[in-house]
């Protein structure tokens, strides 16, 4: 997946849409990562740190677990590693 926009810094925008579960969508949330939302203290920074990690790169989207508000929640995976480690 290409990661094409950052919404905040859990959350974020792929193409082409993923399918899970007989759905699909193109919003992801990093599963076990709770990042402020952009409006409160470090929210701002949070995203800067996604963005610089993910926009504009391929992505493997793995492990799956539940979709919330319209997201697939999942392990992101960069050049074959976990991101998640990378962001907290």
């Amino acid at each position: 997946f290409n990661v094409k926009n950052v919404i905040d810094g859990d959350t974020f925008e792929v193409s082409p849409n993923w399918q899970w579960n007989g759905q699909s969508g193109n919003r992801v949330r990093i599963a076990n990562l709770d990042a402020p939302e952009l409006d409160q203290i470090g929210g701002q920074s949070a995203k800067k740190k996604l963005s610089a990690l993910i926009l504009s790169k391929t992505i493997d989207l793995r492990n799956a677990v539940d979709i919330s508000y319209g997201r697939l929640v999942c392990d992101v995976y960069l050049n074959g590693k976990n991101i998640l480690p990378m962001l907290q």
